[in-house]
């Protein structure tokens, strides 16, 4: 395990799953929202962005947490595991709604400075139509390009616990990032 895929709905729990994961495992975490979003919720135009996706997946170890559908044919290939958060939408939606209450104007440390949270109802409509809208593209990502990963399905926050309780028992078999191992 050295190259992981975080996917799932926005509010799933991605970033927070990711950040121990990187803990635990000591590999390095990009958040992918803190490279796509300028200042002001400005969108990285297109090419420029899957440049930059091209460059991050080519590092030599990762866990990588977002969405961004338009780069999973770049992310999926370079990575060895993904770990797919497939949760009810009305969990997402409730914590998205929790996320903006408790965060709401300032900036999350896993989102580009001077994006400061919002409320922003398109956003949750995203949210609340993923499982019908993007789930599916996903599903055919995964189909596409993902034959050769260790793919985790998680249904719920009981399922990523015992994940990472798996995972810490293999932690020893986990290589050395800092230290420079292959």
């Amino acid at each position: 395990m050295r190259r992981v895929l975080v996917l799932g709905c926005c509010g799933a729990g991605k970033s927070t799953l990711s950040r121990r994961l990187a803990a635990m495992t000591g590999l390095p975490l990009i958040s992918l929202d803190s490279h796509y979003w300028r200042p002001g919720w400005v969108a990285t135009p297109r090419d420029e962005w899957k440049a930059a996706v091209t460059e991050l997946c080519g590092r030599p170890a990762w866990i990588m947490d977002g969405n961004s559908h338009g780069t999973l044919s770049i992310r999926l290939p370079r990575a060895d595991t993904a770990i797919w958060l497939d949760y009810p939408r009305l969990l997402c939606l409730r914590r998205v709604l929790w996320r903006v209450a408790k965060h709401h104007g300032t900036v999350r440390e896993d989102m580009g400075e001077g994006c400061a949270e919002r409320f922003d109802l398109e956003f949750l409509r995203y949210v609340w139509n993923f499982n019908a809208r993007n789930r599916p593209r996903l599903v055919a990502a995964l189909e596409a390009h993902g034959a050769h990963l260790h793919l985790h399905r998680l249904q719920g926050d009981g399922d990523a616990e015992r994940l990472l309780q798996k995972l810490s028992g293999e932690r020893a078999e986990i290589p050395d990032v800092a230290a420079g191992q292959p």
